[in-house]
C-alpha cells in the first residue's frame, strides 16, 4: 500500500472567549487528509487529523517539509514489514528527516496533525476504532469501557459576569458533567475568588472544581493565589507560571500541598522528561496534560508515556488537554486518567461524537473505525471537502 496524496488547510476557530493570556477571535486550526490506495466500500481510505486549540495552523511547515518527505519516501519505507500496512513510527521518522533536535515550536503541531491522520487511516484499514487498536498493541487488549471527562469552560467573556458563569456551569451539569474547570489570572485575585466560590456553589464541593492560570503568574503571584486556594481543596491548580519555568513550579509545590496540573504546552518527550526531573511534581497527586495533537503526535506520546512509567508515574495521572476525539481514543486505549472536554466551544473540532451522552462525568466511545471523525457531522463535512482536493 502507499499514500497517494496529502491535503492540508487552515480553518478558523472563532470565539469571543479569552483566558489569562490570549483571546480566540483569530485562532486557526490545521486540518489534514491523508489519502491511501487501500479501498473500502468502493472508496479510498482517507485518514483525517487536526490540531488542537491554542496553537495556530502550521500549514507552511507541512507544505514545505513534512508532506514532501512522506510523498517522496519509497513506499516500502513507510510500511510495517510484517503487515504491509502503514507504520506510523516509520512515517514519523520520514517527517523528521533532517530536523535538528530542540526548538520544537510549531513543528510539533505540523507533525502531530499529520501523525493523527496516519493513525486514523491505519485504524480504518484494520477496521477497528483507534482506541481498540491501541489497547490491542499496548495494553494486552484491555481498553477502558468509558473515560472520565470534565467540562473546561469559565472563560472571560465580554459582559459575562458571575450570573452568566453560574448558568454556564449549570448547563454543563445538565449535560452530565460532574467536574468543571474555570480560568483565572485575567482578573484580580479577589474577583477570581468570587468566581471560584460561585462555581463551587453550583458544583457542590471544591473537589469538583479546577482552576487554570494559563501560565500567567510570576512566583510571587502564583504563591499568593496558592495561599488563597489552599483552604478550598480544589480538584487542581493548573499552569500557574510559564510552562518551561520548572523552577517556579518546583517552588510553588513547596507552598501548595493540594494537586496541581501542567504540561499542555510541552511538545516533546524530552521537555516532558525535564518537567518530571526538575519541576517538583508529585506522582501521587499531580496531573499531566500533554496534548498529543500539539506534541508530535501519538508516536511521540507513546514515548512520553513510556518515560513516565520509567520515572514511577502511572499513566492514570495523565489527562490530556484538547477536548477532542484523538485524546479520548488515547485515554481509553492507553489507560489514561481521563480527558478534557469543551462543551459547545472550539467547534467543530472540539467535543466527541454527535449525540453521545455524558453520564455521571464519564463518556463511552463509538464503535466506528478510526478516530471517529465521521461521527461529528460538522467536522466530517470539512474533512470530506478537503479530501476531495
Amino acid at each position: 500500500m502507499r499514500i497517494t496524496a496529502i491535503h492540508e488547510t487552515a480553518a478558523p476557530i472563532k470565539s469571543t472567549i479569552a483566558n489569562a493570556y490570549i483571546d480566540f477571535s483569530k485562532m486557526t486550526c490545521s486540518l489534514v487528509a491523508v489519502v491511501t490506495d487501500v479501498v473500502r466500500d468502493g472508496e479510498p481510505v482517507v485518514g483525517f487529523g487536526f490540531s488542537s486549540n491554542g496553537r495556530y495552523a502550521a500549514g507552511a511547515i507541512m507544505r514545505e517539509r513534512m508532506i514532501p518527505r512522506l510523498l517522496e519516501a519509497p513506499a516500502d519505507s513507510l510500511l510495517d514489514p510484517t503487515s504491509g500496512l502503514l507504520d506510523p513510527f516509520r512515517c514519523w521518522d520520514a517527517m523528521m528527516t533532517n530536523e535538528k533536535p530542540g526548538g520544537h515550536g510549531e513543528r510539533s503541531v505540523a507533525v502531530g496533525t499529520i501523525d493523527m491522520a496516519i493513525w486514523d487511516a491505519l485504524a480504518k484499514i484494520e477496521g477497528v476504532p483507534l482506541w481498540r487498536l491501541l489497547a490491542d498493541r499496548y495494553r494486552d487488549g484491555r481498553a477502558d469501557p468509558d473515560v472520565w471527562v470534565y467540562a473546561a469552560g469559565g472563560y472571560y467573556q465580554p459582559d459575562k459576569g458571575i450570573p452568566g458563569l453560574v448558568e454556564e456551569v449549570k448547563s454543563y451539569q445538565g449535560m452530565g458533567y460532574v467536574d468543571f474547570k474555570l480560568k483565572i489570572g485575567g482578573a484580580t485575585l479577589a474577583q477570581d475568588l468570587d468566581r471560584i466560590e460561585a462555581v463551587i456553589g453550583v458544583a457542590g464541593q471544591a473537589s469538583h472544581v479546577a482552576v487554570d492560570a494559563n501560565g500567567r503568574f510570576d512566583l510571587e503571584t502564583a504563591v499568593a493565589y496558592a495561599k488563597a486556594f489552599e483552604p478550598y481543596g480544589l480538584l487542581w491548580y493548573e499552569e500557574a507560571g510559564d510552562p518551561l519555568d520548572y523552577a517556579l513550579q518546583a517552588a510553588l509545590a513547596e507552598h501548595y500541598a493540594p494537586p496541581m496540573a501542567t504540561g499542555e504546552n510541552l511538545f516533546s518527550t524530552i521537555d516532558a522528561t525535564n518537567l518530571i526531573r526538575y519541576a517538583g511534581l508529585r506522582p501521587d497527586r499531580d496531573w499531566l496534560q500533554f496534548d498529543c495533537a500539539l506534541s508530535y503526535g501519538l508516536c511521540e506520546y507513546i514515548r512520553t508515556l513510556e518515560m513516565l512509567e520509567q520515572h514511577g508515574w502511572s499513566t492514570r495521572r495523565v489527562v490530556p488537554h484538547g477536548g477532542h476525539q484523538m485524546s479520548l481514543n488515547i485515554a481509553a486505549g492507553l489507560h489514561l486518567g481521563g480527558n478534557e472536554s469543551y462543551p459547545g466551544i472550539f467547534q467543530p473540532f472540539g467535543g466527541f461524537a454527535d449525540g453521545i451522552r455524558i453520564e455521571n462525568g464519564r463518556v463511552a466511545l463509538p464503535e466506528v473505525p478510526g478516530i471517529g471523525i465521521e461521527t461529528k457531522a460538522g467536522l466530517y463535512a470539512l474533512c470530506q471537502e478537503l479530501a476531495a482536493g
